[in-house]
């Protein structure tokens, strides 16, 4: 089982009204670590979610979409607090966020509430929001710390420098949750935060391969991506060319792809990912990348099932 551990949140998506001339919002559960886990259920691999969901109507909503694409949900901390909401304005298609974050069910998790690993969770996935608020980002280092060692683990930091109160602690909770990461994706914005400076993006590359990761996969949005094996060699590979409707959700389905290709290959182990060749890189990017271009082609994120592959 893979295990996706971070935050589930509703995007308030604006809608016309009935009136007309002015927008609703409609509530859509979102996140971006639970919708790598929709998008790994809906490809068919075995998926779990460790978030915190709360018992209002909204963390019922959550958890209902997580169980209609096979996401076991038997990990979940639940409690009375809030959820998590996020304003979303969409702009040519491409979303821009404001969250009402403050004292919620997501949020206030705690080491103390933190699930057993049982044996059968063979893989983690950290990402998202919810390494850059606290407490909950400790809560998921220390998932990391507990459980990581022996188990294959993907990190998207997908770092938005706004959820940043502290820089110094989230840098040193970065590297800390590096160092026992084999799988990392990043952008170049990424990188670029990572690695501030007039050094290359080759060297940035190498500095974050060096803290820790077997596998660097960055991604450059309609221009493809390219893996980087743990011996340097790089896998390149292009966008599907595509009518975007909206960005909303791709980056998750892409991390989703990789994860269930190298599951399907024999691949997401420690042992395994220090020996994944080019070919079979190839295959997971191109999962990946078509998976991405069925979620960018229609509103919200709303990743394929296998079938539609």
């Amino acid at each position: 089982m893979i295990l996706c551990c971070g935050e589930a949140l509703i995007d308030m998506i604006p809608s016309p009204t009935v009136e007309g001339g002015r927008d609703g919002f409609v509530p859509h559960s979102g996140g971006a670590v639970f919708n790598t886990a929709i998008a790994l259920g809906r490809l068919g691999v075995q998926t779990g979610m460790v978030t915190g969901l709360s018992t209002d109507m909204f963390g019922q909503q959550l958890s209902d979409a997580l169980r209609a694409s096979h996401v076991d949900t038997t990990r979940a901390i639940r409690s009375d607090r809030p959820t998590t909401l996020a304003f979303v304005k969409l702009t040519d298609g491409h979303a821009t966020y404001s969250f009402f974050d403050e004292n919620t069910a997501g949020r206030m998790i705690g080491p103390e509430d933190l699930p057993q690993l049982s044996d059968d969770v063979s893989a983690l996935f950290f990402g998202g929001i919810s390494l850059a608020v606290e407490p909950c980002a400790d809560t998921y280092a220390a998932l990391m710390e507990r459980g990581g060692a022996t188990r294959a683990v993907m990190m998207d930091p997908n770092i938005r420098p706004s959820f940043i109160k502290d820089v110094e602690r989230y840098r040193d909770r970065l590297a800390q949750m590096l160092r026992l990461t084999d799988i990392v994706k990043v952008s170049d914005e990424d990188l670029n935060w990572i690695y501030p400076g007039p050094k290359s993006l080759q060297a940035k590359l190498d500095a974050i391969r060096a803290a820790g990761p077997r596998l660097v996969v960055l991604t450059r949005g309609s221009e493809g991506a390219t893996a980087y094996l743990s011996d340097g060699t790089a896998v390149s590979i292009g966008a599907e060319k595509v009518t975007v409707v909206d960005t909303v959700g791709a980056g998750d389905t892409f991390n989703a792809g990789v994860m269930a290709s190298l599951s399907e290959q024999g691949l997401l182990t420690k042992a395994g990912l220090a020996e994944v060749t080019p070919d079979q890189m190839h295959k997971a990017l191109t999962l990946a990348a078509g998976a991405a271009a069925i979620t960018v082609s229609r509103a919200g994120a709303n990743p394929p099932w296998r079938e539609e592959l």
